[in-house]
């Protein structure tokens, strides 16, 4: 990872910063919605970011990772939810996303939550301690990309449910924060 490279918490002058960073990060990969920076900006609108992290190199916010609360049907408590995380394609594969999660787990682990799990790439998300854990379910999610990790070793048993702020596709004119409306 670049050694200059500042890892701190998200400020309200950082939303249009991550917006960016964000559709620059999922502009391409075909595993996307390309729905991730409503989902943030949702998140935020609904004051649901547990956590919210920027990497800023040289005064420019070049990675974002949030972290938000889930409901596991066990009653756990105090799980969250790792996602969407970015990084500017010119510094991807060098660290900083990585920088970023280990970042917010310390601090999640630091805030007593109990645990998170995200969906993501099975190969990157091991490297730092994830694990799928047969009996926690994301329900519509292949068992394979989903992830966990304990930090208390309670292991959860149960069907996770991420925030509503998860269904946000940006196509709803006039709501402001792009949630579907029934």
């Amino acid at each position: 990872m670049t050694p200059n490279i500042v890892i701190r918490s998200e400020t309200d002058a950082d939303a249009s910063a991550i917006t960016e960073v964000t559709v620059a990060a999922f502009r391409t990969p075909a595993v996307s919605n390309h729905t991730e920076q409503y989902i943030i900006a949702a998140l935020r609108a609904a004051g649901a970011l547990t956590l919210s992290l920027v990497a800023e190199l040289e005064g420019r916010v070049i990675g974002h990772v949030a972290f938000s609360p889930v409901t596991i049907s066990d009653g756990t408590r105090n799980g969250c939810g790792l996602g969407p995380v970015s990084v500017l394609p010119a510094y991807q594969r060098q660290g900083v996303g990585k920088a970023l999660i280990r970042e917010g787990l310390a601090r999640l682990k630091s805030m007593n939550a109990q645990g998170c799990c995200l969906v993501g790439h099975p190969d990157y998300y091991r490297k730092v301690g994830f694990i799928n854990m047969p009996a926690l379910v994301l329900e519509g999610v292949p068992q394979e990309v989903f992830f966990a990790r304990s930090f208390d070793g309670h292991i959860p048993q149960g069907t996770v449910t991420f925030h509503d702020a998860f269904k946000a596709d940006g196509r709803q004119a006039g709501t402001g924060d792009g949630l579907r409306r029934a």
